[in-house]
């Protein structure tokens, strides 16, 4: 970015006029965007996170309560469509920031596997509703956007690049390009190439024509790169399906390495299929407190508080560097709505059985796309609502597809990472352990807690303490016990 002072007697570039009431409420000409921009943003970010209708379902409903109930599948994938869509719509309404939300990866997993087991659906929802309660009143008092304004601005940006790191390492995984070694345990390489060393599966091949083809098109800068290499990368692979017949990853409970990762890109034998809303308004705010103790159950919302809290503000920062919209303090526009927004998405999770909703890093690859305004999340949150009828085509979209866009939206991210003095070490320090540890733990807050907690001990050490805002102090003693909630829990539980 250039920053230098415009020339003397220069006057600065005029705002463009809006064409429409459109275009003037979404700042669409403001942003320096248009509206098919908007739309090829909206769909880029639709099918770089689809697979959660696919993966939610499946998370929550693998797992069983405390009275040994499951969530039914159908019923999970009709919710997750909804409140995404419905929240992704709203996000774009009032905070007209293009930022689409879906239920959180990981905290799903939290609920599915560590709160539910302790106690019923209905309660470990009821948590969830809590939580989003909670930080919905810190965003109404203003706590949240001042604990956002005081990290350093260069931890902002070192927060952005580590979510680029951290969507790479997600598109090659998911994409089975890099894999866990069957002996990880007895070796000191834990992850390699493909299968074995070596890629010798057809997803494996589609994934990597797919990542060229869209690196080429971003190279000679075609408009829509990112989402013709998603489309083109579906088409190849249901070729590719009908010829070799791949299958699943998974077939009967066994699994099949050289298969298709979540989704098996096959053209549906149905299209239209009427949703399942009976989970909604199934949740229960006061038994939790009873049955699994008060101490228990502060532990769990402390946990999911941290981890929305923090996970949204690295998320924030790093598609509003993406796309240019972060003001010199490393804010976005309209920051308090975007917060509220995201706070009433955790809320409506737990409403619906769905778990937390938060908001998504995937779509960076719609800002990639040329999305800047909430107008792109009307696309995205209509697609979303469609989702809940016509599950049978989100499913075609495999990962070995949808993941070649993390891989140059990680890229892309990455490019921020020239705006850090890396030769002042009190911040660098930190901001190379927020870089690293997102990727390496698959945690944004993880990164966010070392960066946060590192920058306040080294300014200590150097006799700095008045450099740090008095927040920082506060929120770096809450990552502490965030880091320390496993001694924590065993002595509780």
């Amino acid at each position: 970015m250039d920053t230098a002072p415009p020339e003397t007697g220069s006057t600065p570039p005029a705002t463009p006029r809006p064409r429409n009431g459109f275009d003037r409420f979404f700042e669409i000409s403001a942003r320096g965007s248009t509206v098919s921009r908007e739309v090829r943003g909206g769909l880029a970010t639709f099918f770089t996170m689809a697979y959660i209708v696919v993966l939610n379902p499946l998370i929550l409903g693998s797992a069983v309560d405390g009275d040994g109930k499951r969530l039914a599948i159908p019923a999970i994938a009709a919710a997750t469509a909804l409140v995404a869509g419905v929240m992704t719509i709203l996000m774009g309404v009032v905070g007209r920031f293009p930022l689409a939300l879906a239920a959180g990866l990981g905290v799903n997993a939290l609920v599915a596997y560590e709160i539910a087991p302790q106690m019923t659906w209905a309660d470990a929802m009821g948590l969830v509703v809590i939580e989003g309660v909670i930080i919905a009143l810190l965003v109404l008092t203003g706590l949240r956007t001042a604990v956002f304004r005081s990290v350093p601005t260069q931890l902002k940006t070192a927060i952005g690049v580590g979510i680029g790191l951290f969507l790479t390492i997600i598109g090659l995984v998911d994409a089975g390009f890099v894999r866990r070694l069957p002996d990880a345990a007895n070796t000191t390489v834990p992850v390699g190439l493909g299968i074995n060393g070596k890629l010798v599966s057809w997803p494996a091949l589609v994934f990597v024509l797919g990542l060229l083809l869209t690196l080429v098109l971003v190279v000679r800068k075609v408009r829509g790169a990112i989402l013709i290499g998603i489309l083109g990368s579906t088409v190849l692979a249901i070729v590719v399906e009908a010829v070799a017949n791949v299958g699943p990853s998974f077939v009967d409970g066994k699994p099949n390495p050289k298969g298709w990762a979540l989704n098996v890109p096959e053209l549906p034998k149905t299209v239209v299929d009427t949703p399942d809303l009976s989970l909604l308004g199934n949740f229960n705010v006061l038994d939790s407190w009873s049955r699994a103790g008060w101490l228990v159950v502060l532990m769990f919302v402390f946990t999911l508080l941290i981890t929305d809290f923090f996970d949204t503000m690295g998320t924030m920062v790093a598609v509003g560097q993406e796309g240019g919209l972060l003001d010199e303090r490393g804010m976005p526009p309209r920051t308090p709505q975007i917060l509220l927004v995201d706070s009433v998405a955790a809320a409506s999770g737990g409403l619906a059985s769905t778990s937390s909703n938060t908001s998504y890093i995937e779509s960076a690859a719609g800002v990639a796309e040329g999305a800047r305004t909430g107008a792109a999340n009307l696309v995205t949150g209509g697609l979303f609502l469609l989702a809940m009828f016509l599950a049978p085509l989100v499913v075609i979209v495999p990962f070995e597809a949808a993941s070649t866009a993390l891989i140059v939206v990680g890229f892309l991210m990455m490019t921020a990472v020239r705006t850090i003095d890396w030769t002042d070490y009190e911040i660098a320090i930190p901001a190379f352990l927020t870089i690293t540890l997102m990727p390496f733990t698959y945690s944004i807050s993880n990164g966010i807690g070392a960066g946060v907690i590192t920058y306040v001990l080294l300014k200590l050490a150097k006799g700095k303490a008045r450099e740090v805002h008095p927040l920082l102090y506060g929120v770096a003693a809450l990552f502490v016990l965030y880091f320390l909630r496993g001694p924590i829990e065993s002595v509780i539980f």
